[in-house]
Formats: structure tokens, sequence, C-alpha cells
């Protein structure tokens, strides 16, 4: 079977479970636990280890475990050979033990818990994950299976699973002018479902000439980090069908924000961090007993400003990440460009501790989450200097006159090719503005510097839209366009309510 087919084989049999209440993000989790169990069956019966050392690991034994680390009394055969309640239970007590392991293993099945009530229904997903040889398929296609599973989830907008999904053109686009090199170290803190650490080791895997560059690829390159558990298991399981991760697993659960960076740090940061502004927390008032919000403010001496605002804490913190001349590409909101404040304090800071070199401006309608408008910023890390590093900004607007939507009109790698080529990746000392392109455009410090606010949101093009009827978008666009605004006012109103309704409580 094909990869689109065997997609399509699992994912219709999703729509049996949601009759039964169970969602598409924890079908995918359990997908996730029933594929690496039966892989873990394969590659024990052929003598391969998940980490493809030369040397056992340490944890295989003889007797109570595979070569893959698996309690035997938790593995796929002990699966397949139940039916009813006894599968049931089973499952359940294999999903709670696995947790309890280290490495991949541990890191997959981290809390765990069995969300498919019925054995019936159990039993049927069970046996048609077995009929398929899932070592034998290429890394690319199994790579291709689970993305396609966590893009369809995505799509369930209602469940709030596009948050953690990037648009993969847009990835590509990024990794192609930012060119991480095999011997690159790459992190991203808030790494979702790890769109940009596969991206960025497919990019890198082909320049891997020696094994001591393949070596480092497969267990050193790549490093990830989500605070949500459900989703770093996901990262871990995609990142292991793609052949990637030793008995270390590269993909930690924590707040990013939480502590400082320390003296380990990287060549290269991919990221769209988490978007709103939910930087607070809910605590009980000891005197009156109501709930409160209190906002979650990071306390750090190496920020350069102290705020709540999570997206300003992450440049920052991103911009800590890095070794001297290493170099980030990150997903931002609007607000990171114009918030006064601590933005203005974050931006100055960018620009005369770093080398803030471009602005890319996102269009509308390409992100799950509806209306936001985002851009993404590339800046490079410098040693400390009495001079600004930034000279000169870059900005390519790919927002105005530009209409587009998830389902008439999607985003296609292509859609970037003019950015790529104004990049100048190679050689960015060869970037230069033309009539021919008017969406890139340069800014010097000293008149960036010079703006209110230090604010960074630049417009220079004529919005067609505002002016001329007649360059209207297709109204199936336009339908589009204002299904996404209203939504997103929703979203607000009902963020507003449930903060109100804390306070009532």
């Amino acid at each position: 079977m094909s990869a689109s087919e065997i997609v399509n084989k699992v994912w219709n049999y999703a729509h049996v479970l949601r009759d039964d209440g169970v969602g598409y993000g924890d079908y995918v989790e359990q997908i996730t636990y029933l594929i690496f169990l039966k892989m873990a069956d394969e590659r024990d019966k052929a003598g391969i280890l998940f980490s493809n050392d030369s040397e056992p690991s340490p944890q295989s034994s003889p007797g109570g475990r595979g070569s893959n680390g698996v309690p035997r009394e938790f593995a796929w055969a002990n699966l397949v050979k139940q039916d009813g309640d006894d599968l049931e239970l089973q499952y359940r007590h294999t999903l709670e033990n696995l947790g309890k392991q280290g490495g991949m293993l541990g890191t997959i099945f981290r809390k765990a818990q069995n969300k498919i009530q019925d054995p019936a229904k159990l039993e049927r997903l069970i046996k048609m994950i077995d009929k398929e040889q899932w070592s034998t398929l290429p890394a690319d296609v199994k790579g291709d299976i689970y993305e396609g599973l966590l893009e369809r989830n995505a799509q369930d907008v209602k469940g709030g699973a596009g948050q953690y999904f990037t648009p993969r053109p847009l990835i590509q686009a990024m990794v192609e002018v930012m060119q991480p090199k095999p011997t690159d170290t790459v992190a991203d803190p808030a790494c979702g479902t790890g769109g940009f650490l596969l991206a960025a080791h497919d990019y890198m895997a082909p320049q891997a000439s020696s094994k001591k560059e393949q070596r480092h690829l497969k267990v050193h390159a790549l490093r990830g980090n989500d605070i949500v558990d459900s989703v770093v298991r996901l990262c871990a399981m995609n990142l292991y069908l793609h052949g990637i991760g030793g008995d270390e697993c590269p993909i930690t659960a924590n707040d990013a924000l939480a502590k400082e960076v320390g003296d380990d740090r990287v060549d290269m940061v991919l990221a769209n961090p988490p978007f709103g502004k939910k930087s607070s927390i809910t605590v009980i008032n000891e005197k009156s007993g109501k709930k409160e919000q209190e906002k979650l403010v990071y306390e750090r001496e190496d920020f350069w400003a102290t705020t709540s605002n999570k997206q300003l804490n992450f440049v920052q913190h991103i911009a800590n990440m890095l070794k001297i001349d290493g170099k980030a590409a990150v997903v931002v909101p609007d607000n990171v460009l114009f918030e006064g404040g601590a933005g203005e304090t974050v931006r100055k800071n960018l620009l005369e501790r770093t080398d803030l070199h471009t602005l890319l401006r996102l269009p509308t309608g390409i992100f799950y989450a509806q209306g936001v408008k985002a851009n993404v910023i590339f800046f490079d890390a410098k040693p400390a200097s009495k001079t600004a590093w930034t000279k000169k900004l870059w900005i390519y607007d790919f927002r105005t006159n530009v209409h587009m939507t998830l389902k008439t009109k999607r985003l296609v790698k292509s859609d970037f090719d003019e950015f790529i080529q104004c990049y100048k990746a190679e050689d960015r000392s060869k970037r230069k503005e033309s009539d021919d392109i008017p969406r890139w455009k340069s800014f010097t410090y000293d008149e960036l510097i010079a703006r209110d606010k230090t604010n960074l949101d630049i417009f220079w093009m004529k919005d067609d839209s505002l002016e001329d009827t007649d360059n209207l978008p297709a109204p199936a666009v336009l339908a589009a366009e204002i299904v996404e605004q209203l939504e997103a006012a929703l979203e607000e109103f009902r963020s507003v309510e449930a903060v109100l309704d804390m306070g009532e409580s």
C-alpha cells in the first residue's frame, strides 16, 4: 500500500471512533502508541535496535525485555492475542508501565492513557495495524503517513489542534534560506509536532557525507521542547518514524521560559512559539476564596525586559539560546513589532545586540488558527559591542494585496520563490532593491531607531483593496476572510467571558 492509502485507511477509522467521543488528537495519540509497539516487535524479531547503534541497548536483556527495551509482558504479541475486557486491561497496563521507562520509550508513553473504551474497536484498530510491516516502510513513507495524520488533526480547528501546526511551505522556505549544515545543532523551544526539526533534518541529511556527520545528525543535531506532554510524545514519535533519535530522546517536556539558558547553546533556532495572550495562571485568593487571574511573569537576569507577554519572552529566550554568530528564524505575531513598553525594549535590544537583518510579513489565512497576523524575524547572535550590530533591516511584504485561505487558495512552497531569491542566503551583501520587486525594501538602523517606539510594523505598498473596487478579491476569498475574522473575534469574546466567569465564581 502507498503512504496515502495507509493514511486514508487509518484515518477513515478515526470517524468510527469519533462517534464514540474519541477526538482526532486522541486518535493520533493511540495510533502513536500502537505503531510504536508494532515496530518494536518487528525490530526485535529482526534484531534491530531503536537507536541503530552497533552495541546493544543497556536496557536489553534476554529475559524480561526485548532488544529495544520493551518489557516482554507488555510487548505487541500480548496485545494481539487478547480480546474483550482482557484486551482493554492489558492495553491500559502496557501504557502505564511503558510511561515509567527511560529514553525515547518513556517520552513517547509519558502519562499515556487508553482513550478507546470499546474493546471491540480497540481490537479492530490493533488488527489493522498488525497487518502492516511498519519497519520495512522507508522512513520518508512512514513520515508522510504520520505527517498526513498530524495535518488532518490540525484541520480539526474546533479541537484547537491547529496551534501546533505551522504550514509546511512556510517551514520549508525558512529552512531553505537558513541553510543548516550537517554539523550544526538546531533547536526549537516550542517544537509542537516537530515540523521545523524534521525540515532541518531533511535539508541537512544529503550533506552528511561522513559517518561522524551522519551520527551527529541522527543523535545530536536536533533538540526540541514543548510544554504540552501529549505534543511532546507526538513529536518524539514523529522523529522516530523518520529514523531520528538514540537511547536518549532529543525532545523534552518543560516550560522553556522558566529557567535561564546555560552554556549549552546552539547554532540555529527555528521556531513558531505559541501565539495568544494567555500568559496567566488561575489562583485561589486565600482571603476571599475566589479564583483570580495572576499574570505569569518570568524574572530572568538574561532577559532584556520583564513582561507577561510570552511572545516577547520567547524572542528573548531564543536570542539567548544562540552561540555567537548563531542564527534564528522565528515566527511572531504583529504585536511583537509594535507593542510599547517591554516590546520597545526588546526591539531595541534586538537591533543593537543582534544583526536583525530580515523581516518577512506573512499573509493572513495561512494558519489553522483563524485571523492570525504573523511575521518571520531573522537575526544572528553577535558578541558585545559599543555600536549596534544591525546596519540594515530588509523587509519582504508578502501580506499587502495577498489573499490566502485554507481551502480556495492554499499556501504553496512556490509562493516564497521571490522572497528566497531576494534573501540571497549565500551572500546577503548582494541584496538590492529593485522597481521590479516592490515588496522588497530596506531600512537603515538610524531610520528604525528614530521611529516612534522603534515600531517595525512598516508599510509602504498601496493596498489596492482599500482604494480600487475593481481589484477586490474573489467573493469566495472575501467570504473566507470574513469568516476568519468573525471566528477570531468570537474566540476573543469567549476568552473574556471565561475570565469574567472565574471572577464571579
